[in-house]
Protein backbone atom coordinates (compact mmCIF):
# COMPACT_ATOMS: atom_id res chain seq x y z
CA UNK A 1 0.00 0.00 0.00
CA UNK A 2 1.31 3.19 -0.17
CA UNK A 3 2.28 5.43 2.14
CA UNK A 4 0.92 8.66 2.88
CA UNK A 5 2.94 12.07 2.12
CA UNK A 6 3.01 14.41 5.08
CA UNK A 7 3.47 18.28 5.10
CA UNK A 8 3.30 18.30 1.49
CA UNK A 9 3.51 21.89 1.15
CA UNK A 10 6.36 22.67 3.87
CA UNK A 11 8.09 24.62 1.58
CA UNK A 12 5.24 26.77 1.60
CA UNK A 13 4.91 29.33 4.47
CA UNK A 14 1.74 29.06 6.77
CA UNK A 15 1.39 32.98 6.32
CA UNK A 16 1.36 32.42 2.52
CA UNK A 17 -1.09 29.71 2.51
CA UNK A 18 -3.76 31.38 4.90
CA UNK A 19 -3.14 34.62 2.72
CA UNK A 20 -4.44 32.41 -0.01
CA UNK A 21 -1.22 32.21 -2.29
CA UNK A 22 -2.61 29.26 -4.29
CA UNK A 23 -6.32 28.19 -4.76
CA UNK A 24 -5.43 24.67 -4.60
CA UNK A 25 -2.69 22.75 -2.72
CA UNK A 26 -1.09 19.52 -3.38
CA UNK A 27 -2.92 16.16 -2.91
CA UNK A 28 -1.92 14.08 -0.35
CA UNK A 29 -2.28 10.79 -2.80
CA UNK A 30 -0.91 11.42 -5.99
CA UNK A 31 -1.63 8.88 -8.48
CA UNK A 32 1.36 9.46 -10.66
CA UNK A 33 4.28 7.44 -9.30
CA UNK A 34 7.23 8.12 -7.46
CA UNK A 35 10.62 7.04 -8.80
CA UNK A 36 11.18 2.94 -8.25
CA UNK A 37 8.13 2.41 -11.03
CA UNK A 38 8.84 5.01 -14.46
CA UNK A 39 5.46 5.13 -16.17
CA UNK A 40 4.90 6.07 -19.99
CA UNK A 41 3.01 8.95 -20.13
CA UNK A 42 1.98 10.27 -24.00
CA UNK A 43 3.55 13.60 -24.12
CA UNK A 44 5.67 14.04 -21.21
CA UNK A 45 8.94 13.62 -20.56
CA UNK A 46 9.41 12.86 -17.19
CA UNK A 47 7.64 9.28 -15.75
CA UNK A 48 7.51 10.15 -12.54
CA UNK A 49 7.51 12.24 -9.64
CA UNK A 50 11.01 12.73 -7.58
CA UNK A 51 10.54 13.28 -3.69
CA UNK A 52 10.60 16.70 -3.15
CA UNK A 53 13.97 17.48 -1.45
CA UNK A 54 11.72 19.84 1.47
CA UNK A 55 9.03 16.63 2.50
CA UNK A 56 9.65 14.95 5.72
CA UNK A 57 7.87 11.63 4.35
CA UNK A 58 6.85 11.23 0.85
CA UNK A 59 4.83 8.71 -1.07
CA UNK A 60 6.03 5.04 -2.41
CA UNK A 61 4.67 2.77 -4.61
CA UNK A 62 5.21 -0.73 -4.75
CA UNK A 63 5.20 -3.73 -7.61
CA UNK A 64 1.28 -4.47 -6.65
CA UNK A 65 0.27 -0.92 -6.49
CA UNK A 66 0.73 -0.32 -10.15
CA UNK A 67 -2.06 -0.84 -12.36
CA UNK A 68 -1.79 -1.22 -16.46
CA UNK A 69 -3.88 2.23 -16.36
CA UNK A 70 -0.71 3.70 -14.73
CA UNK A 71 1.64 2.21 -17.95
CA UNK A 72 0.03 4.16 -20.38
CA UNK A 73 -2.41 6.97 -19.76
CA UNK A 74 -2.69 10.70 -20.46
CA UNK A 75 -2.52 13.26 -17.14
CA UNK A 76 -4.70 16.38 -17.80
CA UNK A 77 -2.86 19.71 -16.92
CA UNK A 78 -4.06 21.63 -13.89
CA UNK A 79 -3.94 25.50 -13.93
CA UNK A 80 -3.95 27.02 -10.10
CA UNK A 81 -4.84 30.74 -9.72
CA UNK A 82 -1.31 32.27 -8.15
CA UNK A 83 -2.33 35.50 -6.14
CA UNK A 84 1.06 36.77 -5.76
CA UNK A 85 1.56 40.41 -5.02
CA UNK A 86 4.71 41.27 -6.90
CA UNK A 87 5.63 40.14 -10.63
CA UNK A 88 9.45 41.09 -10.71
CA UNK A 89 12.35 38.84 -9.77
CA UNK A 90 15.34 40.10 -8.97
CA UNK A 91 18.66 38.27 -10.14
CA UNK A 92 21.94 38.97 -8.54
CA UNK A 93 24.11 36.37 -10.47
CA UNK A 94 26.98 37.96 -12.48
CA UNK A 95 26.99 35.34 -14.98
CA UNK A 96 23.08 36.77 -16.11
CA UNK A 97 22.96 39.83 -18.38
CA UNK A 98 19.76 41.00 -16.92
CA UNK A 99 18.53 42.03 -13.40
CA UNK A 100 14.86 41.97 -13.31
CA UNK A 101 12.76 38.75 -14.92
CA UNK A 102 8.85 38.03 -15.22
CA UNK A 103 7.29 34.55 -15.05
CA UNK A 104 3.73 34.94 -16.10
CA UNK A 105 3.85 31.00 -15.06
CA UNK A 106 5.29 28.89 -12.86
CA UNK A 107 5.60 25.27 -13.89
CA UNK A 108 5.92 24.75 -17.54
CA UNK A 109 3.61 22.43 -20.10
CA UNK A 110 6.49 22.28 -22.86
CA UNK A 111 8.20 19.42 -20.55
CA UNK A 112 11.22 19.60 -21.35
CA UNK A 113 12.97 16.74 -19.18
CA UNK A 114 16.41 19.00 -19.06
CA UNK A 115 14.99 21.92 -17.56
CA UNK A 116 16.65 23.42 -14.90
CA UNK A 117 13.64 25.41 -13.43
CA UNK A 118 12.39 22.29 -12.42
CA UNK A 119 13.68 22.40 -9.22
CA UNK A 120 12.58 25.51 -8.21
CA UNK A 121 8.91 23.90 -8.38
CA UNK A 122 9.63 22.42 -5.08
CA UNK A 123 9.65 25.27 -3.05
CA UNK A 124 5.93 25.56 -4.09
CA UNK A 125 5.39 21.92 -2.39
CA UNK A 126 5.36 20.12 -5.65
CA UNK A 127 7.50 17.66 -7.65
CA UNK A 128 9.95 18.70 -10.06
CA UNK A 129 9.23 15.89 -11.92
CA UNK A 130 5.61 15.71 -13.60
CA UNK A 131 4.02 18.07 -10.97
CA UNK A 132 6.13 20.38 -12.82
CA UNK A 133 4.76 19.59 -16.32
CA UNK A 134 0.96 18.97 -15.15
CA UNK A 135 0.15 21.78 -12.39
CA UNK A 136 0.65 25.11 -13.76
CA UNK A 137 0.47 28.23 -11.38
CA UNK A 138 -0.93 31.46 -13.49
CA UNK A 139 -0.36 34.77 -12.21
CA UNK A 140 -3.53 36.13 -13.81
CA UNK A 141 -2.75 39.68 -12.38
CA UNK A 142 0.46 40.33 -14.01
CA UNK A 143 -0.33 42.83 -16.21
CA UNK A 144 -1.85 44.95 -13.38
CA UNK A 145 0.93 44.28 -11.08
CA UNK A 146 3.84 45.33 -14.03
CA UNK A 147 1.29 48.73 -14.68
CA UNK A 148 1.52 49.37 -10.78
CA UNK A 149 5.54 48.68 -11.20
CA UNK A 150 6.05 51.11 -14.05
CA UNK A 151 3.90 53.52 -12.05
CA UNK A 152 6.01 53.52 -8.78
CA UNK A 153 8.38 56.34 -8.60
CA UNK A 154 11.01 54.02 -7.39
CA UNK A 155 11.28 52.44 -10.60
CA UNK A 156 14.86 52.75 -12.71
CA UNK A 157 13.68 51.58 -16.29
CA UNK A 158 15.88 48.89 -17.86
CA UNK A 159 15.71 45.95 -19.65
CA UNK A 160 12.93 42.70 -18.00
CA UNK A 161 13.70 39.50 -19.10
CA UNK A 162 10.30 37.45 -20.37
CA UNK A 163 10.93 34.74 -18.83
CA UNK A 164 14.60 33.80 -16.79
CA UNK A 165 12.57 30.57 -14.92
CA UNK A 166 10.03 29.35 -17.06
CA UNK A 167 8.86 29.96 -20.60
CA UNK A 168 6.07 32.80 -21.42
CA UNK A 169 5.09 31.57 -24.22
CA UNK A 170 4.57 27.96 -23.14
CA UNK A 171 0.95 25.94 -24.13
CA UNK A 172 -1.09 28.14 -20.91
CA UNK A 173 -0.47 31.35 -22.87
CA UNK A 174 -2.56 30.17 -25.90
CA UNK A 175 -5.50 30.65 -23.79
CA UNK A 176 -4.85 32.91 -20.99
CA UNK A 177 -3.11 35.89 -23.03
CA UNK A 178 -0.96 37.06 -20.18
CA UNK A 179 2.30 37.37 -22.11
CA UNK A 180 0.68 39.54 -24.43
CA UNK A 181 -0.94 41.96 -21.82
CA UNK A 182 2.28 42.22 -20.40
CA UNK A 183 3.78 43.64 -23.49
CA UNK A 184 1.03 45.63 -23.68
CA UNK A 185 1.81 47.32 -20.89
CA UNK A 186 5.74 47.52 -22.05
CA UNK A 187 4.62 49.69 -25.27
CA UNK A 188 2.76 51.71 -23.12
CA UNK A 189 5.34 52.87 -20.41
CA UNK A 190 7.91 52.09 -23.26
CA UNK A 191 10.09 50.03 -21.10
CA UNK A 192 12.67 48.03 -22.69
CA UNK A 193 12.24 44.13 -22.38
CA UNK A 194 13.97 40.75 -23.80
CA UNK A 195 12.00 37.58 -24.53
CA UNK A 196 13.39 34.10 -24.30
CA UNK A 197 11.45 31.47 -25.73
CA UNK A 198 11.39 28.00 -27.97
CA UNK A 199 7.62 28.36 -28.62
CA UNK A 200 6.11 29.75 -32.32
CA UNK A 201 3.17 31.34 -30.55
CA UNK A 202 5.40 34.21 -30.07
CA UNK A 203 4.92 34.68 -33.63
CA UNK A 204 1.01 35.63 -32.71
CA UNK A 205 2.39 38.86 -31.20
CA UNK A 206 4.53 40.28 -34.26
CA UNK A 207 2.25 43.45 -34.27
CA UNK A 208 3.29 44.35 -30.65
CA UNK A 209 6.83 43.32 -31.27
CA UNK A 210 7.29 45.22 -34.56
CA UNK A 211 5.71 48.30 -32.44
CA UNK A 212 8.25 47.96 -29.79
CA UNK A 213 11.51 47.21 -32.17
CA UNK A 214 10.51 50.13 -33.69
CA UNK A 215 11.59 52.50 -30.23
CA UNK A 216 14.54 49.73 -30.16
CA UNK A 217 13.04 48.28 -27.01
CA UNK A 218 12.58 44.75 -27.63
CA UNK A 219 15.19 41.39 -28.21
CA UNK A 220 14.02 37.89 -29.02
CA UNK A 221 15.79 34.95 -28.22
CA UNK A 222 14.24 31.86 -30.12
CA UNK A 223 15.76 28.96 -28.17
CA UNK A 224 16.91 25.78 -30.04
CA UNK A 225 18.36 22.36 -28.65
CA UNK A 226 18.37 19.99 -31.94
CA UNK A 227 17.63 20.07 -35.23
CA UNK A 228 16.60 16.64 -34.68
CA UNK A 229 12.62 16.49 -34.97
CA UNK A 230 12.74 13.16 -33.58
CA UNK A 231 15.11 13.99 -30.37
CA UNK A 232 13.30 16.97 -30.06
CA UNK A 233 9.87 15.71 -29.73
CA UNK A 234 11.46 12.83 -26.61
CA UNK A 235 13.28 15.43 -25.28
CA UNK A 236 11.05 18.22 -24.91
CA UNK A 237 7.86 16.58 -25.81
CA UNK A 238 5.54 19.95 -26.05
CA UNK A 239 7.08 22.46 -27.87
CA UNK A 240 7.35 23.91 -31.39
CA UNK A 241 9.36 21.92 -33.40
CA UNK A 242 12.38 22.49 -34.54
CA UNK A 243 11.90 23.96 -38.18
CA UNK A 244 8.86 26.13 -36.79
CA UNK A 245 11.47 27.57 -34.15
CA UNK A 246 13.61 28.39 -37.29
CA UNK A 247 10.44 29.91 -38.93
CA UNK A 248 9.83 32.08 -36.06
CA UNK A 249 13.21 33.42 -36.64
CA UNK A 250 12.64 34.32 -40.04
CA UNK A 251 8.58 35.86 -39.24
CA UNK A 252 10.48 38.13 -36.52
CA UNK A 253 13.39 39.30 -38.51
CA UNK A 254 11.11 39.57 -41.63
CA UNK A 255 9.58 42.21 -39.37
CA UNK A 256 12.64 44.35 -38.06
CA UNK A 257 12.42 42.37 -34.77
CA UNK A 258 15.81 41.98 -33.56
CA UNK A 259 16.02 38.34 -32.77
CA UNK A 260 18.65 35.85 -32.03
CA UNK A 261 19.25 32.31 -31.10
CA UNK A 262 20.39 30.40 -27.88
CA UNK A 263 21.88 27.03 -28.49
CA UNK A 264 20.79 25.28 -25.18
CA UNK A 265 21.31 23.28 -23.64
CA UNK A 266 24.46 21.56 -25.08
CA UNK A 267 24.45 17.87 -23.72
CA UNK A 268 27.78 16.56 -24.58
CA UNK A 269 27.27 12.99 -25.96
CA UNK A 270 24.00 13.53 -27.05
CA UNK A 271 23.22 16.96 -29.36
CA UNK A 272 27.16 18.77 -28.97
CA UNK A 273 27.44 18.08 -32.76
CA UNK A 274 24.73 20.04 -34.13
CA UNK A 275 25.90 23.41 -32.83
CA UNK A 276 27.83 24.31 -36.65
CA UNK A 277 24.58 23.68 -37.93
CA UNK A 278 22.04 25.03 -35.37
CA UNK A 279 23.94 28.68 -35.97
CA UNK A 280 24.42 28.22 -39.62
CA UNK A 281 20.18 27.25 -39.77
CA UNK A 282 19.26 30.13 -37.33
CA UNK A 283 21.91 32.61 -39.12
CA UNK A 284 19.96 31.92 -42.29
CA UNK A 285 16.90 32.75 -40.93
CA UNK A 286 17.81 35.92 -39.84
CA UNK A 287 19.29 35.41 -36.24
CA UNK A 288 21.99 38.32 -35.46
CA UNK A 289 23.24 37.05 -32.06
CA UNK A 290 23.99 33.76 -30.35
CA UNK A 291 24.82 32.35 -27.05
CA UNK A 292 24.87 29.22 -25.43
CA UNK A 293 24.65 27.09 -22.49
CA UNK A 294 25.83 23.44 -21.10
CA UNK A 295 23.59 21.50 -19.07
CA UNK A 296 23.69 21.12 -15.60
CA UNK A 297 21.76 19.28 -13.75
CA UNK A 298 20.80 19.70 -10.36
CA UNK A 299 18.53 17.94 -6.76
CA UNK A 300 16.09 15.79 -8.28
CA UNK A 301 16.57 16.79 -12.19
CA UNK A 302 19.50 13.98 -11.80
CA UNK A 303 17.40 11.50 -11.42
CA UNK A 304 14.93 12.55 -13.94
CA UNK A 305 17.51 13.08 -16.81
CA UNK A 306 19.48 10.25 -16.15
CA UNK A 307 15.63 8.20 -15.72
CA UNK A 308 15.18 10.04 -19.49
CA UNK A 309 18.15 8.89 -21.02
CA UNK A 310 17.41 5.04 -19.88
CA UNK A 311 14.54 5.43 -21.25
CA UNK A 312 14.92 6.84 -24.65
CA UNK A 313 18.45 6.33 -25.35
CA UNK A 314 19.83 3.39 -23.50
CA UNK A 315 23.22 2.47 -25.57
CA UNK A 316 24.09 5.94 -25.13
CA UNK A 317 23.40 6.47 -21.32
CA UNK A 318 27.42 5.97 -20.22
CA UNK A 319 28.71 8.24 -23.25
CA UNK A 320 25.94 10.84 -22.54
CA UNK A 321 26.38 10.85 -18.19
CA UNK A 322 30.25 10.70 -18.67
CA UNK A 323 30.69 13.31 -20.69
CA UNK A 324 28.22 15.75 -19.05
CA UNK A 325 30.62 14.77 -16.08
CA UNK A 326 33.59 15.97 -18.23
CA UNK A 327 32.28 18.97 -18.49
CA UNK A 328 31.41 19.43 -14.81
CA UNK A 329 34.62 18.74 -13.16
CA UNK A 330 33.69 14.92 -12.52
CA UNK A 331 29.90 15.87 -11.27
CA UNK A 332 26.61 16.53 -13.02
CA UNK A 333 26.07 20.16 -11.58
CA UNK A 334 28.19 23.17 -11.11
CA UNK A 335 26.89 26.26 -9.36
CA UNK A 336 30.07 28.05 -9.28
CA UNK A 337 29.41 31.84 -11.48
CA UNK A 338 31.19 31.90 -14.22
CA UNK A 339 31.61 28.29 -15.15
CA UNK A 340 28.38 26.68 -14.07
CA UNK A 341 26.47 28.15 -18.03
CA UNK A 342 29.40 27.19 -19.98
CA UNK A 343 30.66 24.31 -17.96
CA UNK A 344 34.81 23.87 -17.60
CA UNK A 345 36.98 21.92 -18.72
CA UNK A 346 38.49 20.28 -22.15
CA UNK A 347 35.46 19.42 -22.95
CA UNK A 348 33.93 22.67 -22.13
CA UNK A 349 36.80 24.32 -24.11
CA UNK A 350 36.28 22.83 -27.31
CA UNK A 351 32.32 23.52 -27.30
CA UNK A 352 32.92 27.41 -26.52
CA UNK A 353 35.58 27.13 -29.24
CA UNK A 354 33.39 25.45 -31.79
CA UNK A 355 30.68 28.47 -30.93
CA UNK A 356 33.02 30.96 -31.33
CA UNK A 357 34.47 29.80 -34.24
CA UNK A 358 30.79 28.81 -35.60
CA UNK A 359 29.23 32.13 -34.74
CA UNK A 360 31.83 34.27 -36.49
CA UNK A 361 31.41 32.23 -39.26
CA UNK A 362 27.82 32.95 -40.03
CA UNK A 363 27.88 36.34 -38.83
CA UNK A 364 26.44 36.32 -35.23
CA UNK A 365 27.40 38.79 -32.35
CA UNK A 366 28.26 41.46 -34.79
CA UNK A 367 26.11 43.64 -34.02
CA UNK A 368 25.55 44.65 -30.40
CA UNK A 369 21.83 45.12 -29.69
CA UNK A 370 20.66 48.68 -28.07
CA UNK A 371 17.65 49.27 -26.10
CA UNK A 372 16.39 52.69 -25.25
CA UNK A 373 15.22 53.17 -21.73
CA UNK A 374 15.13 57.06 -22.06
CA UNK A 375 11.76 56.46 -24.11
CA UNK A 376 10.51 55.57 -20.93
CA UNK A 377 7.22 56.95 -20.04
CA UNK A 378 6.47 57.58 -16.33
CA UNK A 379 2.93 58.24 -15.13
CA UNK A 380 -0.36 57.98 -16.54
CA UNK A 381 -0.15 56.90 -20.05
CA UNK A 382 -3.59 56.78 -21.66
CA UNK A 383 -2.31 58.91 -24.96
CA UNK A 384 -1.13 55.95 -26.23
CA UNK A 385 -3.12 53.39 -28.60
CA UNK A 386 -2.79 49.99 -27.22
CA UNK A 387 -3.04 46.75 -28.46
CA UNK A 388 -6.22 45.00 -28.47
CA UNK A 389 -7.76 47.65 -26.45
CA UNK A 390 -11.38 48.48 -28.93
Amino acid sequence: MPTKTANRNKSLSSSERKNGEFAEEYNEFESIPQKQFTTTTKGRSSGFNPVNRFDDFHLEKTADDITEEDIERKVRTEFIRDNTKTILSKNDSPDIPYTYSINPYRGCEHGCIYCYARPSHEYLGYSSGMDFETKILVKHDAAKLLEKTFLDPKWNPEPICLSGNTDCYQPAERNFKLTRDLLNVFLKFRNPLRIITKNFLITRDIDILKALAELHLAHVVISITTLDKELSRRMEPRTSIPSQRLEAIALLAGHNIPVGVLAAPIIPGLNDHELPEMLRHASDAGATTAGYTVIRLSHALKELFKDWIEREYPDKYEKIIHSIQDVRNGKLNNTEWGKRMQGEGEMAEYIAAMFKTFSKKYGLNNRPSESKPALFLRGNSDQINLFDQQ
